[in-house]
């Protein structure tokens, strides 16, 4: 039986592909605590500075697979059953948002409901041409607001959109979701790889504190309760790095015109 999760290190990016191809890489158990596993086990490492996410074969994830998930009927299934369920699929998201590494997705075919949560959870959105997205929870007599759709959706394209997408279910295409803000490019399916790779190659210009204490800031900051909020985090961040031999050696390197050679990790 294949692993429902690889990870291939590849110098200090991680590659994470979704591999239940035959299923469309819908969640179902394994996956989803995998998933889990793998984002909570990126915490600690130092050697990762970024993520790749993708899925095998036709889709990037279909969402929940609502026949392998759990084998209980569903009629026999306790509240605390369900709220178990809800929570360890939950759990991924916030894993992802706890990362400290940037997350760039490859997002192709179906990205649904679980799936959509997947991308929007991620720092970085590639789409291939394929792409449909759609928060589906609504259309099986959910609501449209899980898995972290309410928050992460609003942020990234505005109130009025998002209230659209989560109270119709509708599908997003491609090239919709470029103009809304819902991904950072378009590219064909097999140039995905290709497009990412200037990306994690200018974050990899970067000192490994300073990439990682970013995207703490703009976690922090998305949520800030004011400006002055917002701007103590940048300072104290801007202090830390400051110290840093990195710091010195990203300064050494720009005036000698020459590329870094980072040791802090």
């Amino acid at each position: 039986m294949s692993q429902p999760l690889l990870v291939e290190r590849k110098g200090p990016v991680a590659h994470v592909t979704l591999n239940r191809p035959e299923s469309l890489n819908a969640l179902n158990r394994e996956l989803t605590d995998a998933l889990t596993a793998c984002f909570e086990g990126f915490y600690r490492d130092y050697d990762i500075r970024v993520v790749v996410l993708k899925g095998a074969g036709r889709a990037f994830c279909a969402g929940l697979d609502l026949k392998g998930y759990d084998a209980a009927p569903r009629d026999q299934r306790s509240v605390q059953h369900g709220f178990d369920t809800q929570t360890r699929i939950r759990d991924i998201y916030k894993a992802m948002r706890r990362c400290p590494q940037p997350i760039v997705a490859l997002v192709h075919g179906a990205a649904c409901g679980g799936g959509f949560s997947l991308a929007l959870a991620s720092d970085i959105r590639i789409a291939g041409e394929s792409a449909r997205m759609n928060a589906a929870y609504i259309r099986i007599g959910l609501t449209g607001c899980d898995m972290g759709s309410s928050y992460f959706l609003p942020r990234l394209v505005g109130q009025t959109m998002a209230s659209e997408l989560l109270l119709t279910g509708r599908f997003v295409e491609a090239r919709e979701a470029k103009e809304i803000g819902l991904v950072n490019r378009v590219v064909p399916d097999a140039q995905m790889e290709e497009a990412a790779a200037p990306l994690i190659e200018a974050m990899l210009a970067n000192t490994p504190m300073g990439l990682r204490l970013t995207k703490d800031a703009i976690n922090f900051s998305i949520d800030a309760p004011s400006m002055d909020a917002a701007m103590a985090m940048e300072d104290r961040q801007q202090v830390l790095t400051a110290q840093t031999h990195d710091h010195r050696e990203a300064l050494s390197a720009f005036l000698e015109k020459r590329p870094p050679n980072y040791a802090d990790k």
